[in-house]
């Protein structure tokens, strides 16, 4: 079942951890979402935390579209924009399971192992074509389809990777035990019930 627009209408680290175990299709190819973060507007980590800019406008925009940017130059990253407008948040997606499209993810990673067609957010992006036609789409129309976890699996939350400013807050959430998440726990974990 399609997850409802209100479903983004909430702060981000509720979306992250409920997004654990959903389902991420664009133009019909991924799978289960196992690892994603979560970023707030008060967050120094986060892209809106100087307020808007024409890269970051998108995080801004309402609850339940993509924020799409290009890091470092070359892959682009699939966000999740969450809370109500304006607030600049979002959820970073960055893993999935490839369960639907393989053929085309295959295409997409040549030479690639399928252990690591979308084992972090820069292959994700290559692995589900992710471009910047793709910014501020609506994620419940043509070519998104985000539906709601059949399940409720073990979530382990630990600290977000590669995180320099605001380093404590525990807000990236993986499916506990997954061998497709981007890295081992990022520092202490909690294990608990997804849901």
């Amino acid at each position: 079942m399609p997850l409802p627009p209100t479903f983004f209408e909430r702060d981000p680290v509720a979306v992250a951890r409920d997004l654990v175990a959903c389902t991420l299709l664009v133009d019909g190819c991924g799978g289960r979402i196992v690892e994603v973060e979560a970023y707030r507007g008060d967050d120094a980590a986060s892209h809106s935390f100087g307020g808007p800019t024409a890269r970051n406008r998108s995080m801004f925009g309402p609850a339940g579209c993509a924020y799409v940017y290009r890091s470092y130059g070359i892959h682009w990253l699939l966000n999740v924009v969450c809370g109500g407008e304006g607030t600049g948040a979002a959820v970073l997606i960055r893993a999935v399971v490839p369960e639907r499209g393989r053929a085309s993810i295959a295409a997409r990673r040549p030479g690639v192992t399928e252990r690591d067609w979308c084992r972090g957010p820069g292959r994700v992006g290559s692995a589900l074509a992710i471009g910047p036609q793709h910014d501020g789409l609506r994620l419940d129309e043509h070519p998104f389809q985000i539906e709601a976890a059949g399940d409720a699996p073990p979530v382990s939350t630990t600290r977000r990777i590669g995180i320099s400013r605001d380093v404590e807050r525990p807000w990236r959430f993986v499916e506990a035990g997954s061998r497709w998440v981007s890295s081992p726990a990022a520092g202490p974990s909690d294990a608990r019930s997804g849901g």
